[in-house]
C-alpha cells in the first residue's frame, strides 16, 4: 500500500480481564455480524485481521457461562480498534473455562511484584519463575515445601529447627523472606492454604528489594489470595500416610451491593506424624484479607495470616569438618537407620506467627499512580529443639536447645508508578522509598546428651524424653541478649525505556543506609558488633522482541551487597560484600509454549576469610563465582495436555578464600545439576471431561555437604517421582496422589531422611 493511501481491512484487537483484575485465558471471541472467532492467549490477548469495514459485535461465549458483548466500529479513519474486556468471573471460574478449552493453564507470568510496575515477561530483562495454585492444585500439595518441585534450581528444601525453609537459586542458599513483594520475616512454617502463587525472580536483586530479604541468588515471593466481587468458596479435606488430616476452606464474598468493599477468609487446620518413629506436625492458618474501593482513584487493602504450630524439631545432623579420620564419606556410608529419628515426641516446641499487610493505592493522574504498604510481622518459638552432632562411624550425640526467640519485623515502603512519553519515547517508572527494619531477642540453653550408637540405639535412646531432659537445664547456661537489631533505609528508582515498539532498555539504581545495632547481652550489659554502612546496587538489562510479545532475546547485569561488620587488623572497616551478575538469554511467550533460557554469570567481591597471620581476624578480598545455565519449559501441545519442564546447572567456587576450600564449590550451594519435569492430561469434553492424569519427578546430582580439601562428605544423587489422578467438575474435585512412587531414599542439605511413599487423597466441594 502506498504512503498516504488509505487501508481496505480492519482489525480489532484486544485483552480480555476478569474481575480481580487477572489475564482471562482460553475465552472464544467472536463477530456477531459475520463467521470470524479466535481464543484469548495466556496474557488474555486476541486478534482478529482482515475485517471488512463496519460496526461488529463483540462476543466472548464459554458455554455453561453468561456471555459477554461489546460493540466496535472498525473504519478506514480508525482501521485498528482496540478493546478493554472484562468478564464477570471469579479467577476460579476463569480456571473452569481453561480446563474445558485445554489451554496453557500454567503459563501464568504476569506481575506486579517481579519490576515494581506492570511489565510482562516478554519485556523483562530478569528471569523469573511462577508457581500457581493451579498446578499446587494439581499436585495435592499439603506442604510449602512440596511446591518447590515445580521451581528449577530449588533442589530439596532445607528445613531448620523452627519449620522455616531455605532452597536454592543459582548456588545460593535463598531463605523464604518475602511476602507480597516485600520483607516478611517467617522464622516458622508456612501454611500453603493462603498461597495464590510463588514467584522466583533469579539472580542479585537488591536494587528493588534490598539485601536483607534477597541473596545473591535471589528471592522467593509468597504472593496471598486476594478477594473479588462475586460470592465464591470451596472446602477441602485431605487425608494422607502418616496419619495426615488436612482441613482447609476458602470463602469469598461481596459485603455491600455496590461491591465495593470485599472480604476473603481463607483457613486450615493440619495435623500429620512423620514417617519415622517420632515426630509430628500440628498447624492452624486463619488468613483474613480485606480490601475497599473508596472511588475511582483509592483503594485500601488489609490482610492478616495468623497461625500456631506444635511440632518436633526436624533432623539436623552435623557433621564436622574436622572429622577427617571419619571412614564414611557419605550419608549412605554411614548406615544410618532411615526409619529411626532419634527424637522423642516429648521434646518438642509451639511457633506461631502473624503477618499483617496494609496497602493503599491512589492514582494521582493518568500518568501516575502510588503505593503505600506497610506490612509487619512476628515469628517466635519456644520450648525445645534437637540437632544430631556425629562423632564417629557409629556414635552421635543429641543436642537439645531450649529456647524463647521472637522476631519482630517491620517494612514500610512508598512507591511511585509513573508511564508516560518524553516524546516518542514511552518511560515506565519506579520511585521508592523504604524502611526496613528487623529485631529479634534471643533467650536459649544447650545441653548435650550422653552419646549414642546409631546404629543400636539401645537403652541411651529409649531414656531419651522430656523428664530426663528438662533437669538438666536447671544448671545450663542461658544466654539472654538482643541478637538482631538491624534499621535499613532506602531509596531506589528504576526505569524502563522504549526506544522502538520492540526494543526495551532497563536501568535502576538503590541506596542503602543500614544500622546494626550490634548484639547487646543482658548479663554483661556490653553491646558488641555495633556498625553502620551504606551500599549502592545497580542494574541494567535491555530486551529486543524479534516478535512483539513472542519471541524476545534480552541480556542483564543485576548487582547484589550483602551488609559486613568488624574490621581486619589493620583497623580498615569491612565494606558490604557485592555480587555482579551477566546474563543473556531468550524468552518465547507463544500459543502453545512458554519458554526461558539463559546463561548467567555470578562474581561474589569482599567476601570474608580468615587472616591466618592474625588470629581472630579476617581478610576482605576474598571471592567467589557462580555461573551456569537455566532452561524453564511451559507447553500445551495439544488440547488437555500440559507440561511443565526445568533444568539447571550450576558451576560455583570459591576462587580466593582460606586455603581449606579454595578452588572448591560451596557446600551451601547444593546440587550442580537439578531437573524437574510435570506432564498432565486431562479430558476436555465428552462425559468424562473433568478426568485427568499427572506424572512428574525431580532429580538431584550428587554433592559433597562437607568440602575441604582434608574431608569431604557427600549426599548422594537423587531421582524422586510422583503421579497423580484427579476428576475436577464445577462443584467438586477429587484428587488422589502418590508421591515418591520407587521409595526412593533422598535427603536433605541437613541430612534429613524424606519421606517414603505417600498417598494423599483429596474432596473439595465448591459453591
Amino acid at each position: 500500500m502506498a504512503q498516504g493511501d488509505k487501508p481496505e481491512k480492519g482489525t480489532i484487537t484486544g485483552r480480555i480481564t476478569i474481575t480481580d483484575g487477572s489475564s482471562a485465558q482460553g475465552v472464544t471471541v467472536k463477530l456477531k455480524e459475520i463467521k470470524k472467532a479466535t481464543v484469548s492467549d495466556a496474557d488474555g490477548k486476541f486478534e482478529l485481521k482482515n475485517l471488512p469495514f463496519g460496526k461488529y459485535t463483540v462476543q466472548m461465549v464459554r458455554v455453561g457461562f453468561d456471555g459477554s458483548t461489546q460493540t466496535v466500529e472498525v473504519t478506514s479513519q480508525n482501521p485498528v480498534a482496540n478493546l478493554e474486556l472484562k468478564l464477570d468471573y471469579s479467577s476460579e471460574k476463569l480456571e473452569e473455562v481453561i480446563i474445558s478449552t485445554g489451554g496453557n493453564r500454567f503459563a501464568k507470568k504476569e506481575s506486579e511484584d517481579v519490576s515494581k510496575m506492570q511489565l510482562k515477561n516478554m519485556e523483562n530483562p530478569q528471569v523469573y519463575s511462577v508457581v500457581s495454585k493451579e498446578l499446587m492444585k494439581e499436585q495435592v500439595i499439603t506442604d510449602y515445601n512440596s511446591a518447590f518441585k515445580n521451581v528449577p534450581g530449588a533442589g530439596i528444601a532445607e528445613v531448620r529447627n523452627q519449620g522455616r525453609t531455605t532452597n536454592i537459586s543459582r548456588g545460593f542458599a535463598t531463605p523464604q523472606l518475602v511476602r507480597n513483594g516485600v520483607g516478611s520475616f517467617t522464622y516458622t512454617t508456612i501454611d500453603p492454604a493462603n498461597l495464590e502463587r510463588i514467584e522466583v525472580i533469579k539472580g542479585p536483586a537488591a536494587t528493588l528489594f534490598g539485601s536483607t530479604i534477597s541473596s545473591f541468588g535471589g528471592l522467593f515471593n509468597r504472593v496471598t489470595k486476594k478477594p473479588f466481587d462475586t460470592f465464591k468458596g470451596e472446602i477441602s479435606y485431605s487425608g494422607a500416610s502418616y496419619d495426615l488430616n488436612r482441613l482447609t476452606a476458602d470463602m469469598n464474598t461481596p459485603l455491600n451491593e455496590e461491591k465495593t468493599a470485599l472480604l476473603r477468609i481463607n483457613t486450615a487446620l493440619h495435623s500429620e506424624r512423620s514417617f519415622q518413629d517420632a515426630g509430628f506436625y500440628k498447624n492452624y492458618l486463619i488468613a483474613p484479607s480485606f480490601s475497599y474501593a473508596v472511588n475511582d482513584r483509592l483503594s485500601l487493602s488489609l490482610d492478616v495470616e495468623m497461625s500456631g504450630s506444635k511440632a518436633t524439631s526436624p533432623t539436623r545432623l552435623v557433621i564436622a569438618p574436622t572429622l577427617v579420620n571419619l571412614k564414611a564419606r557419605s550419608i549412605t556410608d554411614l548406615q544410618m537407620p532411615y526409619k529411626i529419628s532419634f527424637a522423642n515426641n516429648t521434646v518438642s516446641y509451639t511457633s506461631q506467627q502473624y503477618n499483617i499487610f496494609a496497602q493503599a493505592k491512589y492514582k494521582i493522574s493518568e500518568q501516575w499512580k502510588s503505593q503505600t504498604i506497610v506490612s509487619r510481622t512476628r515469628s517466635s518459638s519456644e520450648a525445645y529443639t534437637v540437632a544430631l552432632n556425629l562423632l564417629t562411624d557409629s556414635t552421635l550425640r543429641q543436642a537439645v536447645t531450649n529456647q524463647d526467640s521472637p522476631f519482630y519485623g517491620t517494612d514500610i515502603q512508598q512507591n511511585f508508578n509513573g508511564d508516560f512519553k518524553i516524546g516518542s519515547l514511552r518511560n515506565r517508572v519506579v520511585l521508592g522509598v523504604d524502611f526496613y527494619s528487623l529485631r529479634a531477642t534471643r533467650n536459649d540453653a544447650t545441653v548435650n546428651m550422653p552419646a549414642l550408637n546409631f546404629k543400636k540405639p539401645g537403652a541411651a535412646y529409649n531414656n531419651f524424653n522430656l523428664t530426663k531432659v528438662a533437669p538438666l537445664f536447671t544448671t545450663a547456661t542461658y544466654s539472654n541478649q538482643v541478637s538482631n537489631d538491624e534499621t535499613t533505609y532506602s531509596a531506589y528508582a528504576s526505569d524502563v525505556l522504549n526506544i522502538t515498539d520492540k526494543l526495551l532498555i532497563m536501568a535502576g539504581v538503590r541506596v542503602d543506609r543500614y544500622f546494626n545495632g550490634g548484639t547487646y547481652d543482658v548479663a554483661t550489659d556490653v553491646t558488641k558488633g555495633k556498625y553502620n554502612q551504606t551500599a549502592f546496587s545497580p542494574r541494567f538489562g535491555a530486551v529486543y522482541q524479534i516478535v512483539k510479545d513472542k519471541v524476545s532475546v534480552f541480556g542483564n547485569y543485576m548487582n547484589g551487597f550483602s551488609n559486613n561488620g568488624g574490621s581486619d587488623f589493620e583497623g580498615n572497616t569491612f565494606k558490604p560484600s557485592y555480587a555482579n551478575q551477566f546474563e543473556g538469554g531468550a524468552k518465547f511467550d507463544l500459543d502453545k509454549i512458554s519458554a526461558t533460557f539463559s546463561y548467567y554469570d555470578i562474581k561474589v567481591t569482599n567476601t570474608l576469610y580468615d587472616d591466618v597471620a592474625h588470629a581472630n581476624f579476617s581478610l576482605q578480598d576474598g571471592t567467589q563465582l557462580s555461573k551456569g545455565f537455566e532452561a524453564e519449559v511451559i507447553a500445551n501441545p495439544v488440547p488437555g495436555l500440559n507440561i511443565v519442564a526445568g533444568y539447571t546447572y550450576n558451576d560455583s567456587k570459591y576462587t580466593k578464600a582460606n586455603a581449606s576450600v579454595e578452588g572448591l564449590r560451596p557446600a551451601t550451594a547444593g546440587a550442580p545439576k537439578m531437573a524437574n519435569l510435570w506432564i498432565s492430561y486431562r479430558l476436555i469434553n465428552g462425559p468424562a471431561q473433568g478426568l485427568g492424569f499427572g506424572f512428574g519427578g525431580i532429580y538431584g546430582s550428587s554433592y559433597n555437604q562437607v568440602n575441604t580439601v582434608a574431608f569431604k562428605f557427600s549426599i548422594p544423587s537423587y531421582t524422586v517421582l510422583d503421579a497423580a489422578v484427579f476428576y475436577d467438575k464445577p462443584k467438586y474435585r477429587i484428587g488422589l496422589k502418590v508421591d515418591n512412587l520407587t521409595n526412593e531414599q533422598y535427603w536433605s542439605f541437613r541430612y534429613a531422611a524424606q519421606t517414603p511413599a505417600k498417598v494423599t487423597g483429596n474432596f473439595t466441594f465448591k459453591f
